[in-house]
């Protein structure tokens, strides 16, 4: 005879189950930027991969690698690129003394600051430099965790593709949720994922475009350079790209380029930032919008734990949990309605 009842054992086979499935987790915090990055992935291309197997009968396993294949070549190698391009920028600049010299006597000949003020800026840039270094993946100092992390991302993907049916059929069958909250679970996060990602980058990457535009059309220094800068700054809505272009301005006019310099402020502050609310308003009508107080929260968040991915990564999180809570509030409401008429029934009934 068995000493422990059926609800004991499945008691111990539950306590069991969430003490592994609290080691496991705990062993994949440090590729969780891995994981979602693949989900990320997933929500992306997977309106792409059912067009191209569905609509046009290709292969699934071909379809997918193709997909992936492309998805290196339009994001993955660019963002790593542009990385190396701005760590190595900010190392010429740390190295430049030359560089501070100038910028201080610059600054001086504008604003009259102390000796203690000026030390202070330096200083200040110093750090503000060797952070932004730590923020960026490189792809020469961590080139053994960054294939480790993309090979994960991508094994995953590739089955969560080829086998999508069983992946969302799982996912539905295991979501605590009902499974028309699990659905509307799915789209909203869809949306919000369309929204932040592809949204917020599209605005992102056309005001950096038009920064580094104007910067070489006036001939400013490193055109290019700027523009991607600010192009993940505007990830941030307190910041933006008036963090770059006006005192880019302000020091064309310390050397004596009043036109370029006052040029510039005047299509940043009529045009670049203007574009972001057009944009936003656009893309809203189709995938979304995330309010800016998310945005900022999450990147705080974000940043830390995924670097300069946190802007991206952080604002997602924070979304999703606002939507978690969202339909834990809506299935409360529910079953506590149902609770009401059922006390109303049985009271009727004697």
């Amino acid at each position: 005879m068995s000493l422990f009842t059926y609800k004991q054992r499945n008691n111990i086979n539950l306590v069991i189950i969430v003490a592994l499935g609290g080691l496991i987790a705990y062993s994949l915090l440090g590729i969780f930027s891995s994981i979602l990055g693949t989900l990320v992935l997933y929500t992306i291309l997977r309106p792409v991969y059912l067009y191209m197997v569905q609509d046009h009968n290709l292969n699934k396993r071909f379809a997918a690698l193709l997909l992936l294949f492309t998805s290196i070549l339009l994001i993955v190698l660019p963002f790593y690129g542009l990385s190396n391009m701005v760590i190595t920028k900010i190392h010429e600049l740390q190295s430049d003394q030359i560089y501070y010299k100038n910028l201080f006597f610059k600054i001086k000949q504008l604003v009259p600051v102390g000796g203690d003020v000026e030390h202070i800026i330096a200083d200040s840039l110093r750090k503000a430099g060797t952070w932004a270094t730590e923020l960026f993946p490189s792809l020469i100092s961590g080139a053994f965790n960054i294939v480790l992390g993309l090979l994960l991302m991508y094994f995953l993907l590739y089955f969560m593709l080829v086998e999508h049916e069983r992946f969302e059929a799982a996912m539905l069958k295991y979501a605590p949720f009902r499974e028309q909250n699990a659905l509307r679970f799915a789209e909203e996060m869809k949306n919000t994922t369309f929204a932040n990602v592809v949204g917020q980058g599209l605005i992102c990457l056309v005001q950096g475009s038009l920064v580094s535009l104007s910067f070489f059309v006036l001939g400013f220094s490193d055109p290019f350079f700027w523009g991607v800068i600010t192009t993940f700054i505007c990830f941030v809505p307190i910041l933006g790209p008036p963090i770059i272009f006006v005192p880019a301005a302000i020091m064309q006019i310390a050397n004596g380029n009043e036109f370029g310099g006052y040029a510039m402020l005047i299509f940043g502050f009529l045009v670049i930032i203007n574009i972001d609310n057009v944009l936003r308003f656009l893309i809203a009508k189709r995938v979304g919008n995330i309010h800016p107080i998310i945005t900022v929260i999450g990147v705080v968040i974000g940043i830390p734990l995924f670097g300069i991915l946190g802007l991206v990564f952080g604002p997602l999180l924070l979304s999703y949990f606002v939507l978690v809570v969202k339909i834990y509030e809506t299935s409360a409401l529910a079953s506590d309605r149902m609770e009401r008429i059922k006390t109303i029934s049985e009271t009727q009934e004697l």
